[in-house]
């Protein structure tokens, strides 16, 4: 038995008394049969959207004319969907008309794995008509009847295939797979949007590796081309041990599952196939592939419509992922103030998991070698050391103040100090850099 939230069992007995099937469906039943929390309980019914209308008090039309009415009860949302069968599906994204039907069976027929077609209630327990219980036992993620009829409906759920594969630690059907690598094409009818939201539920699961699936199956070569050339490009160097790709998919499972370090370990490479150069005694070189590879990952990004936060934060690691310095306080400060104290905890999480991920050669001194950045970076940050303009002890008023022209001229000062004080903390007094600031100031009049 599952154990429904109060608040649904009050749905499906309302809907119950007045004459109406209802169950949860989807998800929900999915993870709680797996013993995982949903996110959220769907609940599906037999009742007209207007008829469930008139059964509750609060509702709101979120997709009526799909059939979905939002119940409020105790201050959360509900969304309650009635019985359908989907039309055509013209461009491969959506139904072209959508039919409601008194049918549970024709409701469940039309979704996409059995693991998801899944109906229950207290009264009738599991409804499952497809062995979804099964695939749930064997690991398995399958279409419900003819997979390529469920991808030629709505392209995206190859891509899905691989979301819950990832997500569940589940294998994908052999037919199942067979069919996404057969239609992978169809990929590219679908929008940026819905792509880049499928591809983030992957790169954050427990196994982003699986991204490797995608890319077997053909579909990154529809949204991500650049990870294809990354999988094919080798790396022949002691430092090596995998291809572009693989470094990159172990990176990524390296870091935590955060937003911006996961594409960071995505993209850290990705210019490496462009770089790439072989010298006389066959070894590889990517000379520059950071910075490259920024510019890269920028455009990438924008291309997925990803928002401009993460935009310039993945840019930022993937730029300075590979910039060593020697390991000192005044070394370490100046890389800060480059990169953003906000960014460098992650950016050195980030050289961690990069080491981890390649040969074993000299991976004992890497990894010292960055815990000794990684503890001057602590005292750094216990010590509040000045890495920004913020920092310093005088603003830009105060030293205009004191006598500095205002214009361009004033931040030309403010940077020279800044450089000062990163260097040598001790400089930061208010006294020490206006009369810093002055002196600059002269300076810059006389060039």
């Amino acid at each position: 038995m599952i154990k429904l939230p109060e608040d649904v069992k009050k749905i499906i007995s309302f809907l119950g008394r007045a004459g109406f099937e209802a169950y949860v469906v989807g998800g929900c039943v999915r993870d709680s049969l797996l013993g995982r929390e949903p996110d959220d309980w769907d609940i599906t019914t037999s009742a007209l959207p207007h008829q469930v209308k008139e059964v509750f008090k609060k509702t709101i039309d979120t997709g009526i004319k799909h059939g979905t009415v939002t119940v409020r009860m105790n201050g959360k949302s509900y969304e309650v969907t009635t019985y359908r069968v989907d039309g055509k599906y013209s461009d491969g994204r959506h139904p072209d008309e959508v039919r409601f039907s008194p049918s549970l069976l024709e409701d469940l027929k039309r979704r996409d794995f059995t693991i998801n077609a899944m109906a229950y209630n207290d009264a009738s327990g599991v409804i499952d008509l497809f062995g979804a219980q099964k695939d749930l036992e064997n690991g398995i993620v399958r279409c419900v009847g003819n997979p390529r009829e469920r991808f030629f409906e709505d392209s995206l759920r190859m891509l899905r295939a691989i979301r819950f594969a990832a997500r569940l630690s589940f294998k994908i059907e052999e037919k199942t797979f067979a069919a996404i690598r057969t239609l992978a094409y169809g990929l590219s009818r679908v929008s940026e949007e819905r792509i880049a939201a499928e591809l983030m539920k992957i790169i954050l699961s427990d196994h982003p590796d699986y991204l490797r699936k995608a890319y077997e199956a053909g579909l990154t070569k529809i949204f991500l081309p650049e990870f294809d050339r990354m999988m094919q490009t080798i790396q022949n160097t002691r430092h090596h041990m995998y291809t572009v790709g693989e470094h990159s998919l172990h990176v990524m499972m390296n870091v935590k599952p955060e937003r911006v370090l996961r594409l960071a370990a995505l993209l850290h490479d990705v210019a490496k196939p462009v770089t790439r150069k072989v010298d006389e005694k066959g070894r590889d070189h990517f000379t520059g592939h950071p910075e490259v590879g920024a510019a890269m990952a920028e455009d990438i990004l924008r291309r997925l419509r990803f928002d401009n936060a993460t935009i310039e934060d993945t840019a930022r690691l993937v730029r300075f992922h590979d910039a060593r310095v020697p390991v000192t306080k005044k070394n370490i400060r100046r890389q800060i103030a480059r990169v953003g104290m906000e960014h460098y905890e992650d950016l050195l999480s980030l050289r961690r998991a990069d080491i981890l991920s390649q040969s074993e050669y000299q991976r004992k001194e890497k990894l010292l070698e960055l815990d000794n950045t990684k503890k001057l970076y602590e005292e750094i940050k216990d010590e509040m050391a000045p890495v920004t303009l913020k920092d310093l002890a005088v603003s830009g008023g105060e030293i205009i103040e004191a006598g500095v022209e205002k214009g361009p001229v004033t931040g030309r000062v403010m940077k020279r100090l800044l450089k000062d004080v990163i260097d040598d903390p001790s400089l930061n007094t208010r006294e020490e850099l206006i009369k810093r600031a002055l002196s600059y100031y002269q300076e810059d009049k006389e060039k």
